[in-house]
């Protein structure tokens, strides 16, 4: 039995598609291991969405490439930078990898690793399917809470900054049974929590069946305590949804809302098909289904040609919104994006650093006051974590609305419920204890 050792890089699809690529490699009769030195094997599940996940992979290629003192190891790249740096990957020969394989080619891995082996020869398939949905593997998991399950793969968008319509192939959509069947598996093994994976999770749609209906579908499955989902687009939020997520007692009252930018002028270049205008009113709907939805959101600041005034619409959406937390980045072209092709990365890098300071400390002071209006309140807190980063004596869980909570350990195991008295609180976390529950 080979052994492998797998490094997942970027986002909660790619800790999805390891699993994948674990229970694959496992029906080959390959072994999974957890440390770099005992493998013969070591693959790096990529991320191609920002520069610097990027600029990461390729410095760790250097780094086990130069480490490999004449050992037959085998080097693979798997997943998004496949697809996007198919050619370099391939073609650089100081990389010296053995085999490149994209997103939708994880069943080949088997058959590639044995042809790199017989050969001698450097083996690729970065083929992107109308098809593929892996909805046949059952994923590898290490255990835990929460399990991540991908409903749909594959983007129809194309915002103009980003490489998953190139990198991840068109959008398809898994059905609502081998979805479910996925979710009582995971109940068997203990899991309290699913979480619905889509580049946007929202225009799942399969023969008619959308993304509402598959909530109340994974909903009935018995003992399934806590639904997440993630990521959505603002433009696919009918009534219905909102509807489902405001009055199903199981799914999380937590939308992920991408706003991006604030500005409609900007929005268009993005090709996000809304305006500031249509995401304000999608909020205001949202609170009139259910008034405490928590609403945390994505934003990029210094896309190409956005002027100063324009920022401030960014500024304004964030006061008027009051998030409950953002994460804000500043915008890099990336290669291959219609943005990269169409436009000069005309912002300094100095003003995106003040505007990205700037949203920071104003979302900061929102999230502050936002959570701060929870102290006094008892939450339903699922325990994650049996010990912090800062104190072994304090356990850390989330609450229905997917924040962070720490209160002080006792006689409780990952996976517990507990109600916590919500008595303090940071931009970040928070803090609380335990509230005995009356028999």
């Amino acid at each position: 039995m080979k052994k492998v050792y797998i490094e997942t890089y970027g986002c909660q699809m790619n800790e999805y598609d390891t699993e994948i690529v674990r229970a694959v490699l496992q029906q080959a009769n390959y072994q999974i291991v957890e440390q770099e030195s005992e493998a013969e094997i070591i693959m790096l599940n990529t991320c191609s969405v920002r520069d610097n996940a990027n600029r990461k992979v390729f410095n760790r290629i250097h780094t086990i490439g130069h480490s490999r003192n004449g050992d037959p190891l085998l080097i693979g790249v798997l997943g998004c930078m496949a697809t996007n740096f198919r050619k370099h990957l391939l073609e650089d020969r100081e990389l010296k990898l053995d085999f490149v394989v994209g997103p939708d080619s994880y069943k080949r891995l088997p058959a590639l690793i044995r042809e790199v082996e017989s050969s001698g020869e450097s083996a690729y398939d970065v083929t992107l399917s109308e098809f593929e949905d892996y909805s046949d593997v059952y994923p590898n998991r290490k255990g835990g809470i929460n399990a991540w399950i991908a409903v749909m793969r594959g983007c129809n968008n194309f915002c103009t900054f980003c490489v998953v319509p190139y990198t991840r192939g068109r959008e398809r959509s898994r059905s609502p049974r081998s979805i479910t069947a996925e979710v009582r598996k995971l109940v068997e093994e203990g899991f309290k929590q699913v979480t619905l994976l889509g580049q946007n999770v929202n225009s799942y749609n399969y023969q008619g069946k959308d993304f509402a209906h598959l909530l109340e579908e994974v909903s009935k499955v018995r003992s399934v305590d806590r639904i997440r989902f993630t990521s959505p687009h603002p433009k696919d939020f009918p009534h219905r949804l909102l509807h489902v997520v405001a009055e199903n007692p199981r799914v999380c009252k937590h939308i992920h809302l991408p706003l991006q930018a604030g500005n409609s002028r900007i929005l268009d270049k993005m090709n996000r098909t809304y305006s500031k205008e249509e995401y304000l009113a999608l909020v205001d709907d949202i609170r009139k289904h259910h008034a405490a939805m928590v609403i945390t959101t994505d934003i990029i600041v210094g896309f190409p040609t956005e002027t100063d005034t324009e920022f401030e619409d960014t500024v304004d959406v964030i006061q008027k919104v009051e998030f409950d937390s953002a994460f804000i980045f500043k915008y890099s072209p990336r290669k291959g994006t219609i943005a990269h092709r169409r436009y000069a990365d005309d912002v300094p890098e100095e003003k995106k650093k003040q505007r990205i300071i700037r949203l920071n400390e104003l979302q900061n002071s929102i999230s502050l006051k936002k959570n701060r209006a929870h102290i006094g309140e008892v939450q339903r807190v699922l325990i994650e974590q049996e010990s912090t980063r800062k104190s072994p004596d304090d356990y850390q869980g989330r609450n229905d609305g997917n924040k962070i909570v720490i209160f002080p350990g006792g006689d409780y195991r990952r996976g517990d419920y507990v109600d916590v008295e919500i008595c303090d609180a940071t931009p970040h976390v928070l803090k609380g204890r335990v509230v005995p529950q009356s028999s």
